[in-house]
């Protein structure tokens, strides 16, 4: 599968098939899967599969896992973005593989998640997911959240993309060039679906931009900015997908940006 159609099989998964367990084989992939991954900052991830019975893990809103994923780094500047960058190429290469995951950072028994990875005190962890193969129908508690965050609908394509600034919609020319990658930033997935990423189009540059919502920072860690990262991974792979050269730039460009927080550039070459 190309990374379009991955990106459009994967939808969070609460429900897993208690009869049907992830091999040894498999296991072993994913461990060396996790080795492999980067982000655009350079930033250590440790990342984990943790056997839910062996270190008596749970999540309220789960129902059949037997595996979860998590990842811990130090808190140090940029560590949200690289966190959500890394994590969904782990999701990604799950999704490949038929197998569900979902993000979840806060309804989950997190002193035996923090047990479980040893974090220490100037680590955090942001998220974990469960992973196993999906249930063949979804929990009634399931079909409820999803339909209470509004897991299958998306803003609409002039609330994400703009012109040189936040005022100018894509012109119908940059609108058809880049539709297909953009698509895969707008089903990126996010907190409670909120979305909260803005690109602008500027010069050679896409410029990253994050749309804050209250009440998403804990202790000073801005969970959106996970978010951001997600939406770079989901950019960055569709334009590798389409051979489209490209380098990072954290050069702020100054749009009046009306608030909005800026977190990355992309030029294209």
């Amino acid at each position: 599968m190309n990374i379009t159609e991955i990106v459009k099989l994967r939808r969070s998964v609460r429900t897993f098939a208690e009869e049907k367990t992830l091999d040894e084989n498999i296991i072993n992939e994913i461990k060396d899967f996790l080795n492999t991954v980067s982000n655009p900052y350079g930033i250590k991830i440790e990342w984990f599969i943790l056997d839910k019975k062996e270190n008596k893990l749970s999540s309220p809103v789960i129902v059949g896992e037997k595996y979860y994923i998590a990842g811990k780094m130090k808190k140090i500047e940029h560590a949200e973005e690289a966190f959500g960058y890394e994590f969904e190429d782990i999701v990604l290469f799950l999704t490949s593989k038929n197998i569900g995951t979902t993000w979840i950072a806060g309804t989950m028994n997190r002193d035996k998640f923090h047990e479980a990875v040893a974090l220490k005190e100037d680590e955090v962890m942001p998220c974990v997911s469960p992973i196993g193969y999906p249930a063949a129908k979804m929990s009634i508690r399931e079909s409820l959240m999803r339909k209470g965050v509004g897991a299958d609908k998306r803003l609409d394509f002039d609330d994400l993309f703009f012109l040189e600034n936040f005022d100018t919609p894509l012109t119908s020319e940059l609108k058809e060039k880049y539709k297909d990658i953009f698509e895969l930033v707008r089903l990126a997935p996010s907190a409670v679906n909120r979305q909260p990423w803005r690109l602008v189009i500027k010069d050679d540059y896409i410029h990253l931009y994050e749309s804050r919502n209250k009440g998403f920072i804990k202790d000073s860690w801005d969970i959106q900015k996970i978010d951001m990262g997600i939406a770079l991974n989901h950019l960055t792979n569709g334009l590798k997908e389409r051979g489209v050269k490209y380098s990072y730039s954290s050069i702020d460009p100054k749009i009046d940006s009306n608030e909005l927080i800026y977190i990355i550039s992309i030029k294209l070459e």
